[in-house]
């Protein structure tokens, strides 16, 4: 087996950095059932409390699982083993917000958006037109493919919610599918209210004949409370669709406060949720509650920058004590993109936070919006989810944004 790149050259070389990463650095499933010892970590991030940031470091894996960080010098001997050349390693990114169960193209909307025209939520029923006329085949290769597209930029955990149905058979198989590459789904069939449908007969439906069919593939349940969308649903009709998910075993998750200031964040640490994502309109009020409560404001700076919205403030966030996480959101109509790497270049340069702070938001903070204790810290126990980046250190994520550095290595699931 191959084991790391050689330094690099070519424009690389002018940033002091190393050939790209490859799939030799994936192993085989038989050869991830032993021990490897991956070594030559120029800047380990850890983000564990202990083992803060470490230098000319290793990781030994036994299987999926961490089983001793430390100095490279120290490494205990393993199966196998890998030589990173002295290219940075941070724990695998957990994108824990996408829409990726969907066909069909809205680049139309994008730019009609860049020039002037606002979001409001509608332009979701074209994208459900197209996921209900796609067969399961289809749709099973456009996940698939969008799976890859996120490992190869270093993401290794992955939420996937339903919400282009919109039917009980279609947001059924939506979740179904996801099912098959993750652990994370989350059931939206409140994500608008579909033409057609009152919003009473539509909520009934959702919290009745959807949930019940819905709930056995679906970990987490969603709405998108927006009063400021006339298709998307009040703080009344969110209570009572997540009073309903909870009541059925479905853990808590909010789309908030998007378009506009509105009930979304308040609702969010009143029922208890892991996390409310947008977070792009707060108040003061928003922001107490937010820091005096466990619910995670996750952020997602890729729809700022395709919807022309005013960026979250996050160093302000910070600063309070709230707790942050980063996701791409990634979906065909407000972002389009599946970059992680490009989120933590958007929070650094437009949201205030330092690189380290949005590393840290990308992984363990978004491992606590999951409400996962196995990811997004690189420590003894914890999953072997690791990323490498082509680079010498975290800050080139946002030193160098648009260049694909990071890749996810000795990643055999997404799965938990």
């Amino acid at each position: 087996m191959s084991t790391a790149g050689r330094p690099g050259d070519g424009a690389n070389a002018a940033f002091g950095a190393f050939t790209a990463p490859n799939a030799a650095f994936a192993p085989s499933s038989a050869e991830a059932r032993g021990s490897v010892v991956v070594t030559g970590i120029g800047e380990l991030t850890t983000h564990d409390p202990e083992l803060g940031t470490l230098h000319d470091a290793a990781v030994v894996a036994e299987g999926d699982t961490i089983a001793w960080v430390g100095p490279a010098a120290q490494a205990p001997p393993a199966d196998r083993r890998i030589d990173l050349g002295g290219r940075a390693v941070v724990p695998g990114f957990a994108d824990s917000h996408t829409h990726l169960v969907f066909a069909g193209d809205r680049s139309a909307e994008f730019a009609a958006r860049m020039r002037g025209e606002r979001y409001d939520g509608g332009g979701i029923a074209s994208t459900v037109a197209a996921t209900r006329a796609a067969d399961d085949t289809t749709l099973r290769a456009l996940l698939a493919a969008r799976i890859a597209e996120l490992r190869a930029q270093g993401t290794t955990t992955v939420e996937i919610k339903s919400g282009y149905g919109l039917t009980v058979a279609d947001e059924e198989r939506a979740l179904r599918l996801a099912a098959e590459v993750t652990a994370e789904t989350t059931f939206l069939g409140a994500h608008v209210v579909p033409a057609g449908a009152t919003r009473d007969e539509y909520l009934a439906l959702v919290t009745g004949p959807m949930l019940t069919a819905c709930a056995p593939h679906a970990r987490w349940i969603d709405v998108f409370c927006e009063p400021a969308s006339p298709h998307a649903f009040d703080g009344d009709e969110a209570r009572a669709v997540l009073e309903a998910g909870r009541a059925a075993g479905l853990e808590l998750r909010v789309h908030g406060n998007q378009l506009g200031p509105g009930p979304g964040v308040a609702l969010a640490v009143d029922l208890g949720a892991a996390s409310v994502d947008h977070c792009t309109h707060l108040t003061a009020a928003d922001v107490d509650a937010l820091a005096g409560g466990g619910t995670v404001a996750t952020l997602l700076p890729g729809v700022e920058f395709s919807t022309r919205s005013p960026y979250p403030d996050a160093r302000s966030l910070l600063d309070a004590g709230v707790p942050l996480a980063l996701a791409t959101d990634c979906n065909p109509g407000t972002c389009a993109s599946s970059s992680m790497p490009l989120m933590i270049a958007l929070a650094v340069r437009e949201m205030g936070l330092t690189p380290a702070e949005a590393v840290h938001a990308a992984t363990a903070g978004a491992a606590r919006a999951l409400r996962r204790t196995d990811v997004g810290v690189l420590a003894p126990g914890r999953r072997a989810d690791l990323t490498v980046l082509d680079a010498p250190s975290h800050a080139h994520l946002a030193y160098r944004p648009g260049v694909p550095l990071a890749r996810a290595l000795d990643v055999t699931s997404f799965s938990a």
